[in-house]
């Protein structure tokens, strides 16, 4: 068909949709004045719950049998796996001592910085098991896990852990390496001559 014989033509099933419709649907449609009447006009009653989004989730404490809170932690490449109960505050990671396994300061620091935040140095005992990665990473994993083990222990800890960043998984990781380049964005050496 040509644009001439298409012009004068009307879209059949659109004008049949249009004559079958009732003339008394606009208005129900448009009585609705308020966000609560939407679920009665529409069949489904809003519940209070729902109505804003006001109630938060109520978090509750989660222990096992030996009364221990358990936590993943994750950082570069390593995994740690981490139980934490109320004991005198020694921490072990892979069957050694902290200060042992980490021997840096520095990774030791990194590792304790949860307690810190939430002024229970001492407090907690840890055993943590970590496999991947080099040491700092590995410290970095440890402390992820102990800052979702004393979330899942004591949950009204979380705000604090969450406004000091500890429960957020750091996601930087190493960057690839790239053809032509000697690392991820080192170029070759340059010569003149």
């Amino acid at each position: 068909m040509s644009e001439k014989e298409t012009e004068g033509k009307k879209p059949a099933g659109r004008v049949k949709r249009l004559e079958t419709r009732k003339p008394g649907a606009d208005a129900a449609e448009t009585s609705v004045k308020d966000l609560s009447q939407i679920g009665a006009a529409t069949g489904k009653a809003a519940s209070k719950d729902e109505s804003a989004g006001e109630q938060k989730r109520e978090r509750v404490q989660k222990i096992d049998k030996q009364g221990r809170a358990y936590a993943t932690g994750r950082r570069k490449d390593a995994v740690a796996r981490v139980w934490l109960k109320p004991g005198s505050g020694k921490v072990t990671v892979n069957e050694r001592d902290q200060s042992v396994y980490f021997a840096r300061q520095t990774q030791r620091l990194v590792l304790n910085q949860p307690f810190l935040i939430v002024n229970s140095v001492g407090r907690y005992d840890v055993i943590a098991t970590v496999k991947g990665g080099g040491l700092s990473g590995q410290a970095g994993a440890v402390r992820h896990g102990i800052s979702r083990a004393l979330e899942n222990y004591d949950p009204a800890l979380r705000s604090a852990l969450k406004k000091a960043g500890m429960l957020t998984r750091d996601d930087r990781i190493v960057e690839r390496k790239k053809v032509g380049k000697h690392k991820a964005r080192r170029s070759k050496q340059w010569a003149k001559r």
